[in-house]
């Protein structure tokens, strides 16, 4: 494989190469029972992917959406943190490395280390990253490890957490979260986009900010989060491309779709976060832009941009939902 493709382009070639042959039916049934432990809302003490199916119909289901939230988290943090390269990163409950293939994206050299529970996971994760061509990921180290209040985490630059806490009890969950605070300089927490999602998170971000960190992204400030809880929901939206394979497993006929998921990135060291983060959607109408945005000092607002505004109004069009607000060059 060329090591000089994207990494998005390099995660799809690898899955299509490694899982090229995968029983359709088999992949559907064992997707189906995946989609609902990833839906469901009890939390287990034992690993959700239990076998090579499992995992190669998981890579191929959910590993371009992970890949694609994580990869826009890492986005946030480089902006707040332009000047901070991480030289090692720990992967919590990693899997088949998808968070590790978004550190490898952002950044050249990390020594990553994954951490999941479930063998048959490393395993694929190992073959995958070896098949990537980027260095970073084939030197990578795949460990076995329990994931929870046992969990014993060496001292790293950054920690990756990805719908992992779903998978966790409470107890477990917190334990987590303690233990990445204790070990790195910089977390990266990510859920899915739900409201309990975002639940999980604020926990998790109360939880950082008590072990001394502070938050990079997506909040403008350490402050209580000022969506009014049980009404609404803080959660952002990444595109991901689907392939064939992707497709055939997921049963859909677009080439694309929308992952949504909640995340926080906290930080041991000074960091620049955003002075508004817009958390809706822009909303375009004739001659303006309506941008829904949580702000350093006012809370949740709106800011109307018109034409009147001038390189301003260009800047809104082109503004994404998940954006810090204004743009640096405004």
């Amino acid at each position: 494989m060329n090591a000089t493709l994207p990494t998005a382009e390099a995660l799809r070639a690898a899955l299509a190469d490694l899982l090229d042959g995968l029983p359709p039916k088999q992949a559907a049934q064992a997707v189906e029972r995946l989609i609902a432990s990833y839906r469901g809302t009890t939390p287990t003490d034992a690993p959700v992917l239990r076998d090579r199916s499992d995992v190669a119909a998981y890579a191929a289901y959910r590993m371009p959406a992970t890949f694609e939230a994580v990869r826009s988290c890492l986005a946030a943090l480089r902006e707040a943190a332009p000047d901070w390269t991480p030289a090692t990163h720990t992967d919590i409950g990693g899997g088949t490395g998808a968070a590790s293939w978004a550190v490898a994206g952002a950044w050249e050299g990390p020594r990553t280390t994954v951490l999941d529970w479930a063998e048959p996971a490393l395993a694929l994760g190992r073959e995958l990253a070896e098949a990537s061509g980027l260095p970073g990921l084939r030197a990578a180290a795949w460990e076995r490890a329990r994931i929870g209040k046992e969990l014993e985490l060496a001292p790293t630059d950054l920690v990756t957490v990805s719908y992992v806490l779903k998978e966790l009890r409470p107890e477990d969950r917190g334990a987590l979260v303690d233990a990445a605070a204790d070990a790195a300089q910089a977390v990266v927490i990510v859920e899915p986009g739900t409201p309990d999602g975002y639940e999980r998170v604020i926990e998790a971000r109360d939880r950082l900010i008590a072990a001394g960190m502070s938050v990079a992204a997506p909040c403008p400030h350490d402050g209580a989060c000022p969506i009014e809880r049980g009404k609404d929901w803080c959660h952002f939206s990444a595109r991901v491309s689907r392939s064939s394979l992707h497709r055939q497993v997921k049963g859909g006929s677009l080439s694309h779709e929308d992952e949504k998921f909640s995340y926080v990135v906290a930080t041991r060291f000074a960091t620049a976060p955003a002075a508004a983060r817009v958390v809706r959607r822009p909303q375009i109408r004739k001659g303006q832009v309506l941008l829904e945005l949580c702000t350093r000092d006012d809370g949740l607002e709106r800011a109307t941009v018109t034409k009147r505004h001038g390189e301003l109004y260009r800047a809104a069009r082109d503004t994404a939902w998940g954006d810090a607000w204004p743009p640096e060059e405004s």
